[in-house]
């Protein structure tokens, strides 16, 4: 169960990241065509993508240090153990 919400969360964040790529292209693009009158908007959405990313690296931090504590916590030799490994070496 928890592995389809692994995957739900995932393709969510990457239907994020590629809506905030697109509306990078757009603004740079739009740029192109019109000068300067677009770059508050283009610093909008750089500034949301890389609010996004941050977000993301902070999360990717928690789960690290989740996955440590729960490593460091079951005995190495178990199935858990052996569940847990065949997960992480999952892509």
């Amino acid at each position: 169960m928890s592995s389809r919400r692994s995957r739900a969360s995932r393709h969510r964040e990457e239907d994020e990241i590629n809506n905030h790529i697109l509306k990078l292209q757009a603004a740079i693009s739009q740029i192109q065509r019109t000068g300067t009158t677009s770059r508050a908007s283009a610093s909008k959405i750089l500034k949301e993508t890389c609010n996004f990313i941050k977000k993301l690296h902070r999360e990717m931090e928690d789960l690290s240090e989740r996955l440590s504590v729960l490593m460091a916590s079951i005995d190495t030799n178990s199935a858990e153990a052996e569940v847990l490994i065949s997960l992480l070496m999952q892509r």
